[in-house]
């Protein structure tokens, strides 16, 4: 087996994926770009990509297919997974989960890694996914791993939300190394917050921590060049 060199709209800075757990994600978000390759198998440790070579100075984003921290991810998959990681520490793995509560369960953060959820707004996602809401999310990565380098977070897709608890959550309870925004890529109909709003969240955003802007987010701006 080998690594897939990332391609599309994946983080820039990552350079490869590699997908270990396969099948169909419990958290069955309507936005997954999954569901454009049809019904998935049932949830699988595939172990022939346990013989993978991940070589060195790579940057790994482990998982970017299905959540492999859903509560449906055997404990005994997820150790065979890191164990392998390790065996090559001259790489970086992001994992990231919208369910980081397994995180610390599992030694993360590690050295080699990067930990992050997806916090696409502060608001309720019970119609769009069945992952855990993100004031979950926010709260684990609060109260279950510690603050600093090595944590970050995804606004991807960005959805409508309400300024001042989002920079709450992001300043006070969780304190990323970085916030990267993206915008939905694929015409899902979610309720996507106006230029204005989005522009103000990345000023303040600036004030505490770098912000990654992908090239989707210009749709939502209205205007090209960076931030």
């Amino acid at each position: 087996m080998s690594l897939n060199k990332t391609k599309g709209n994946m983080y820039p800075w990552v350079t490869h994926t590699w997908n270990p757990i396969k099948g169909k994600c419990p958290h069955d978000c309507a936005y997954c770009y999954m569901k454009k390759w049809g019904e998935q198998p049932d949830l699988h440790l595939d172990e022939k990509e346990l013989k993978t070579d991940l070589g060195k100075g790579n940057t790994i984003f482990i998982g970017s297919s299905t959540d492999m921290w859903c509560f449906e991810v055997r404990f005994s998959w997820i150790e065979q997974i890191l164990d392998k990681c390790w065996r090559y520490p001259e790489n970086i793995y992001l994992f990231q989960s919208k369910n980081p509560s397994r995180f610390q369960y599992m030694g993360l953060p590690h050295p080699s890694c990067l930990i992050g959820t997806t916090i696409e707004t502060n608001r309720n996602l019970e119609h769009i996914s069945k992952a855990p809401a993100p004031v979950e999310r926010a709260s684990m990565m609060y109260c279950g791993l510690h603050k600093g380098r090595g944590r970050i977070i995804s606004m991807e897709p960005i959805m409508d939300f309400d300024l001042k608890q989002i920079l709450e959550w992001f300043e006070l309870w969780i304190k990323p190394e970085f916030v990267s925004i993206g915008a939905d890529s694929q015409g899902h109909k979610l309720p996507e917050p106006p230029q204005e709003k989005i522009k103000e969240l990345i000023v303040e955003l600036k004030k505490f921590t770098e912000v990654k802007v992908k090239k989707n987010l210009n749709r939502l701006l209205k205007q090209g060049g960076r931030w």
